[in-house]
């Protein structure tokens, strides 16, 4: 048995600007849409408890949909990570509007 010790990068300095707030939900909606891909991949489906031995879990639903409490977990996850890029030194900024806008992308029609 090997011991273990985590160690994550050292965050407690580093404050998150406001403008990242929107960045930090989207971010915990998507580590849980990354979970439900990997459950449903592993054969998980959408029960009303947690039951392993049938693969059924209450929280294979839309992000939207957990609660609060369901959805600390994917926010720490989400803001630790945002934090850790900003304590190795890189800046997050957020996209400019044009960055937005769909890109046209030339194709064939359809004949």
């Amino acid at each position: 048995m090997s011991t273990y010790t985590p160690k994550p990068i050292d965050t407690a300095r580093v404050e998150l600007p406001p403008a990242l707030t929107p960045l930090t939900e989207r971010l915990a909606e998507h580590v849980h849409d990354l979970w439900a891909v990997e459950r449903v991949r592993q054969g998980w489906t959408y029960g009303p408890t947690r039951d392993d031995a049938s693969k059924k879990h209450p929280s294979l639903v839309p992000y939207a949909e957990l609660t609060d409490d369901e959805k600390t977990f994917d926010r720490q996850t989400a803001f630790g990570t945002l934090k850790a890029i900003l304590a190795l030194g890189y800046q997050i900024a957020p996209p400019t509007p044009a960055a937005d806008a769909p890109v046209a992308r030339p194709g064939r029609k359809k004949g």
